[in-house]
């Protein structure tokens, strides 16, 4: 049936339909594949039997495995060992996982980032992550899922976390990438706190330069290399005393960072050291308690209250109605959403226009919508634009936090909130 849709010939909204349930049935499809390469797998583990046929022969050890799938599905010998690795733990460890995906429910690359994340846990921790996150992926976007799933896997297993943590900083890196063009991909892989100590430095640097034609992402380039090339030189034989605000694990001499804003959400039970759950580092996501706390207590850090929901995990705050919001409470909505409020978007609430849900009323303040956390939203200045040409329209739940928007065609899409108490 599905192949003999004329497209041409739907409307709007039922184009959209067809697509959706293309994907439940290509989310259907990877997951047969992803149950023939578990028997791929199984077969080629198997002991030898003895036995002559082709199939024994070609199959009875890994490699040869890897070599047939790679052919027969025109992929790298290191996709197909990856391949075979996910099917064999989603068929073995996940079935609830992979039967969300034979439903249709999430797509494999949601099943494939569970896979990966939980291999470093014990089995029981990982059935806990996993219990979790059944509920979530069939309602999240798979960037969202993979924010929620680092959070399950620190809460399923913190110490094993901090410990793998403090193995990656001794592997702390430059990286480089060559491009098309002349051009090349330059950063770092280091600890989250730290790359958002960087970022932030940068952002702080990019903004004294000169504003001419360049474009933001222009500037932060530019800032960078006059951070990195541009600082001063010492006299020869000088020495600069060691950094005291260098991160644990790293050590070295070099001139103080300029001061940088760097934004975590962590709970106060974890502040203190009653709980170990993980806390929220703004730009990346889920870190360990114990990252928190280093950065909380670091000299010069400014604490800035928020009160959650004990139910519900969301923020809560009452605010004056004015037509701007104030400081505090664009402080708060970015904090509370993170991110641009339509739900495929993934731009940082901090660089999102803060948008009435129910319209300001500039004549009678009182009477429209009020300027408070429940009833601003962050958004990307697209889908700010989208929404006031009146080809969607949102509305939110203040109870859940929920934002719901409603395309052209009539069709639904939900956007949940961080949720703090998870």
């Amino acid at each position: 049936m599905l192949g003999s849709l004329e497209t041409k010939k739907l409307s709007p909204r039922g184009r959209i339909d067809a697509l959706a349930v293309l994907e439940r049935h290509a989310a259907w499809f990877a997951a047969r594949q992803v149950h023939l390469l578990a028997d791929i797998a199984a077969h080629a583990e198997a002991a030898p039997t003895g036995e002559s046929d082709v199939d024994t022969q070609l199959l009875n050890h890994g490699d040869y495995a890897t070599e047939e799938v790679a052919c027969a599905l025109r992929i790298s010998n290191s996709t197909a060992t990856e391949r075979l690795q996910i099917a064999k733990e989603l068929a073995g460890r996940y079935a609830g996982t992979l039967g969300l995906l034979e439903g249709g429910e999430i797509c494999y690359m949601q099943a494939r980032n569970l896979a990966n994340a939980c291999r470093v846990l014990e089995p029981q921790a990982a059935a806990r992550v996993e219990s979790a996150m059944a509920t979530r992926m069939p309602t999240q976007a798979t960037g969202q899922s993979s924010r929620a799933l680092r959070r399950q896997v620190i809460k399923a297993d913190p110490e094993g976390y901090q410990r793998r943590l403090e193995l990656r900083t001794k592997e702390r890196e430059i990286v480089r990438y060559p491009q098309d063009d002349g051009m090349v991909t330059w950063g770092a892989t280091v600890p989250a706190e730290l790359g958002a100590r960087f970022d932030q430095a940068v952002d702080a640097h990019a903004t004294t330069l000169v504003v001419d034609n360049r474009t933001l992402s222009q500037r932060r380039v530019d800032a960078l290399a006059d951070l990195i090339l541009n600082r001063p030189v010492l006299p020869t034989g000088s020495n600069l005393p060691a950094n005291p605000k260098a991160p644990q694990g790293l050590s070295g001499h070099y001139s103080a960072a300029p001061t940088a804003l760097v934004h975590v959400t962590v709970p106060l039970d974890v502040l203190i050291g009653a709980s170990e759950d993980p806390a929220e580092l703004k730009g990346y996501g889920p870190i360990t308690a114990t990252q928190a706390r280093t950065l909380a207590f670091a000299e010069g850090t400014i604490w800035r209250r928020l009160i959650t929901h004990p139910r519900t995990g969301l923020l809560i705050k009452t605010d004056p109605t004015t037509y701007r919001p104030t400081a505090e409470t664009e402080r708060h909505v970015v904090a509370r959403d993170q991110q641009c409020a339509f739900p495929s978007c993934r731009m940082p609430a901090q660089r999102c226009d803060l948008d009435h849900v129910k319209k300001f009323d500039h004549d009678r303040p009182e009477s429209g919508g009020q300027t408070v956390p429940e009833n601003l939203i962050p958004v990307c200045r697209r889908h700010h634009l989208m929404k006031h040409r009146g080809n969607w329209t949102v509305t939110r739940d203040s109870v859940t936090g929920i934002t719901t928007w409603v395309s052209p065609t009539g069709h639904v899409y939900l956007n949940t909130p961080r949720n703090y108490a998870e």
